[in-house]
């Protein structure tokens, strides 16, 4: 491949990428005026993993904390966003994104499209220091804007705190601080009234 043909490669994957900013979640932003978008979220996880990797178990490398998170809701432009409580499309969650990641990574030079369809599964499979900082960042992300934003979201699902436990079930895996911290906030928004208490 020459170069002209690399540059072009690398530019179509970047302008196929620029769907990620339509592609709105549930979560409110901090002001609760609208949802945000995957690329806003995605971006917000690469700063926090630069201002709160001290709060990491572990030792991690931000060189692959940064482009993991910045690419790993990628394959949402085509399987969708899937809404963290959504159980029904949980279901095929992994067979849509598997499919989409084959299509999105493989835009990109060979070696380039390998590193981030590996770095997404690393994220997937949950198991290194990165991978688990990365998850934490995801998950702690959305809670500290349902908490800027009032439990917005919350409230509009009906959010339990059995359901929030679930999905943070490993959050603590790859910061025993920030999970913490997250506790504390649902807690808050327990006695608000914005998140059900079906733990009593």
């Amino acid at each position: 491949m020459d170069e002209k043909e690399r540059l072009k490669k690398q530019l179509d994957f970047i302008l196929e990428v620029d769907k990620v900013k339509n592609i709105f979640r549930q979560t409110y932003l901090a002001d609760g005026n609208r949802k945000e978008n995957d690329a806003e979220h995605s971006w917000h996880l690469a700063l926090m993993a630069v201002l709160l990797k001290e709060y990491s178990n572990e030792e991690v490398n931000l060189g692959k904390v940064i482009p993991m998170v910045l690419t790993h809701d990628l394959v949402e432009i085509d399987a969708g966003d899937t809404y963290a409580y959504d159980e029904k499309g949980a279901q095929t969650k992994d067979a849509r994104e598997r499919k989409a990641a084959d299509r999105i990574y493989g835009l990109l030079p060979e070696e380039q499209g390998t590193w981030l369809k590996e770095l997404w599964e690393e994220f997937e499979a949950y198991e290194t220091p990165e991978a688990k900082f990365a998850h934490v960042l995801d998950n702690c992300q959305p809670l500290f804007l349902n908490d800027a934003s009032n439990g917005k979201s919350w409230e509009e699902h009906q959010v339990k705190k059995s359901q929030i436990y679930k999905r943070n079930r490993k959050t603590g895996e790859g910061s025993e601080a920030i999970w913490e911290y997250m506790k504390e906030l649902i807690d808050k928004h327990i006695a608000m009234g914005h998140v059900i208490d079906d733990e009593k």
